[in-house]
């Protein structure tokens, strides 16, 4: 299997190199407004916020960074394929301006932007990142009315354009064999996640750390796992370091990512070629732990009734019968912002596919 990954270093306001109704997938997380590592990329867009901002008028502030993310928001609506989702990591702020302590609602702000733009709200996922500092709280400690509620959680929202996608001729075979595991469902589409941990890039410029707010890499790879299908292309309109092509080699779809900011550069070509690695660890990660759950099944007397074609080995439903998992195991630079990536059947031997990985090396 071949996908393909183009790198757009421009301004996602204006997509003006995506045709229309040509992506399958979105994920991204956009700079969240209202935080203040932020303001000086709202300010660009938009130098009326930097004055407001110094005037402490905070929700006219806020009103005018959402209003530069709606033109992000209505351009991923014409080149999303009806049928196809949208999936959006935002965190809410809390700001004080002026010696008043605020929340601003980002996730609120944008179900309505998607739903006035044409696009369907679906639940979404709550993803509950665990703070490490022990006084974590805000305000006053133990006085009544005086300490605010620990915020450690960010939200996964779920947008679809128009009715349901449907599937004919091919995909459904590639449905199918897209599928993911039981077992896997019942975590993923929990509408709290408590499993990812926020982490820092594998491989990034220590100079362009303060400007990037990367999710962890498992974020984007379950995403794209639940809502595409192996070959689909996945647009990500705030690349940042990568992390979102990453796991689309990673998990066999096709990318295009658009980032703004041209000194990531290096940082998201180095992230492309840690992919292979990356994606030989998640598949062989995910059959192993397959194949423990049906060996703990199985010691507790459960009979299995189905079984896997390639893999052989036991499985829930007849929907995981067909499942196949692919591993990149070279990637090649074509040209300046793309990039070809060859990819095999994932194996349940490591060894075979750390010599597979090897043998191709990378180009």
């Amino acid at each position: 299997m071949i996908t393909r990954h183009k790198l757009h270093f421009a301004d996602s306001r204006k997509l003006s190199s995506i045709p229309n109704e040509s992506i399958d997938l979105i994920v991204t997380s956009p700079p969240y407004p209202m935080i203040e590592m932020w303001d000086d990329t709202y300010a660009t867009m938009n130098p009326q916020i930097a004055c407001l901002l110094e005037k402490n008028k905070g929700q006219e502030a806020f009103n005018l960074m959402h209003a530069e993310l709606d033109k992000v928001w209505a351009e991923c609506f014409r080149v999303l394929k009806p049928g196809g989702f949208a999936s959006i990591n935002i965190g809410d702020a809390v700001r004080t301006l002026a010696g008043n302590f605020q929340l601003y609602s980002n996730h609120s702000q944008i179900i309505t932007s998607m739903s006035t733009i044409g696009f369907t709200a679906l639940p979404d996922i709550l993803w509950r990142k665990q703070a490490n500092t022990p006084n974590k709280f805000l305000g006053s400690g133990m006085l009544p009315a005086g300490a605010y509620v620990t915020y450690e959680h960010e939200y996964i929202l779920i947008f679809r354009k128009g009715s349901k996608r449907q599937f004919r001729g091919e995909d459904k075979a590639r449905r199918r064999q897209s599928a993911f595991f039981w077992e896997e469902r019942n975590i993923w589409f929990s509408d709290v996640w408590t499993d990812l941990k926020g982490c820092a890039q594998r491989v990034i410029d220590e100079n362009t750390r303060p400007r990037s707010g990367a999710f962890p890499f498992e974020l984007p790879y379950r995403l794209i796992s639940m809502y595409s299908l192996q070959e689909d292309t996945v647009l990500d309109p705030f690349l940042g370091t990568g992390t979102t092509t990453a796991a689309c080699i990673a998990t066999g779809r096709n990318s295009v990512g658009v980032e703004v900011d041209e000194s990531l550069r290096n940082t998201i070509y180095a992230n492309i070629e840690n992919a292979v690695e990356l994606g030989g660890e998640r598949a062989y990660s995910r059959l192993q732990q397959h194949q423990e759950f049906v060996e703990r099944r199985q010691q507790s007397g459960y009979v299995f009734k189905h079984s896997n074609d390639h893999y052989g080995f036991a499985v829930m439903t007849s929907q995981e019968t067909d499942l196949r998992l692919y591993v990149p195991y070279r990637v090649t630079q074509t040209k300046q912002g793309e990039f070809v990536v060859e990819h095999g059947l994932a194996v349940l031997d490591r060894a075979q596919e750390d010599k597979m990985v090897k043998d191709a090396g990378v180009a």
